[in-house]
């Protein structure tokens, strides 16, 4: 295979359905509503288990591959940020991943959902920015 880099997701999936390139790996949300329009396959995921917006979807671990990858997201503020403001931005951000409504939504995108407070979150970060490090220093792209 050979990369080619686009400037986001909307372009690759534009590009694959147009026949300029054969295959992408993006997020469910980007792809879910072709899938479902019969316009594209999906071979595997890069999760853990099956997806409720695709449960015939095989991860790439069930598909017989040692791969597992996780795009997420994160609200940051800057060092300093007083602590007032972060604990009101923490509050908020538990409740909208909470909130019915939200959870419906990103579901419904094809995202699994799984909300993580301040400590949980920056040793998950930690720990996925160390694997994939090893990944990287594996294909041979640093040191």
């Amino acid at each position: 295979m050979t990369h080619v880099p686009f400037t986001g997701a909307a372009p690759a999936v534009v590009a694959l359905l147009g026949g300029q390139i054969r295959a992408i790996s993006t997020g469910p949300a980007t792809v879910l509503q072709h899938v479902k329009a019969g316009k594209l396959k999906v071979l595997g995921h890069w999760g853990n288990g099956r997806l409720s917006t695709m449960p015939d979807v095989p991860s790439m671990k069930d598909a017989g591959y040692p791969a597992e990858y996780a795009q997420w997201s994160g609200l940051f503020v800057p060092a300093g940020t007083p602590e007032p403001v972060v604990q009101r931005l923490r509050a908020a951000a538990r409740a909208a991943a909470n909130d019915a409504k939200v959870k419906e939504v990103i579901l419904n995108a094809g995202s699994p959902i799984l909300y993580q407070d301040t400590p949980d979150f920056e040793r998950y970060v930690q720990a996925d920015v160390k694997r994939m490090a090893d990944v990287v220093k594996k294909i041979g792209k640093i040191e």
